[in-house]
């Protein structure tokens, strides 16, 4: 660390960490996802939450094409993490090769689709924020997820493609992803629209995963 380097718990990433605690420990804790892994629901169950996720990822990969060019959130704009082509085989294997007009969005869905077509478009701040919360998620928790779903419901590739990242070392780029976060000269409005945007984004998913929940349990 140089002398002009803040020192680690001051970095963005560290007080983000520490200041969505409560929002990740929701989120984790809504019951769905682990009843999901443990096998104690229907493969139904998880072809709903890969329908959800199409939902949010088309709009938030949408929003990324929107945002390559920016300055700030063209950094975080990398084609290997785009789910929403795996999320289309996964619910190809799991629903059919109809499932576009099979599969319907919830509405705690909905209403996080449409936050990120009100604020992910054109906003730095916001895209960051909801670019972060999400595919951090997927390779951190998802990563363990990913695994217990494929032996719940003897998936071998087909039907859990979501969770996996070809090319990407899980560890080494969420430390990179971080590291960029950090290297970010946010005014002082821009970052707080970008912690304030964090919390919205743990909300909607927080959200969505108890509309699964209620469905399904």
């Amino acid at each position: 660390m140089s002398v002009a380097d803040p020192p680690e718990v001051e970095r963005l990433s560290a007080r983000l960490r520490s200041g969505t605690r409560a929002e990740h420990d929701a989120a984790q804790g809504s019951g769905f996802l682990d009843a999901l892994a443990a096998g104690r629901l229907p493969r139904e169950a998880y072809a709903d939450l890969a329908a959800q996720h199409w939902f949010i990822y088309r709009d938030l990969e949408q929003a990324a094409l929107a945002q390559r060019t920016d300055p700030v959130a063209g950094d975080f704009v990398r084609p290997e993490l785009h789910r929403e082509p795996a999320l289309a085989a996964d619910l190809a294997f799991l629903v059919g090769q109809d499932w576009q007009s099979r599969v319907v969005a919830l509405p705690a869905t909905r209403a996080y689709t449409a936050r990120l077509r009100e604020v992910a478009f054109d906003r730095a701040p916001a895209f960051v924020a909801h670019h972060y919360t999400r595919y951090l998620g997927d390779l951190s928790g998802g990563q363990f997820l990913g695994p217990a779903i494929a032996k719940s419901f003897g998936l071998n590739g087909d039907g859990h493609r979501f969770f996996v990242f070809d090319g990407i070392r899980p560890a080494a780029f969420r430390s990179g992803y971080r590291d960029r976060l950090d290297a970010i000269v946010w005014t002082p409005g821009d970052e707080q629209e970008f912690l304030t945007e964090v919390s919205e984004a743990y909300r909607h998913n927080i959200a969505v995963l108890a509309d699964l929940k209620e469905r399904w349990t």
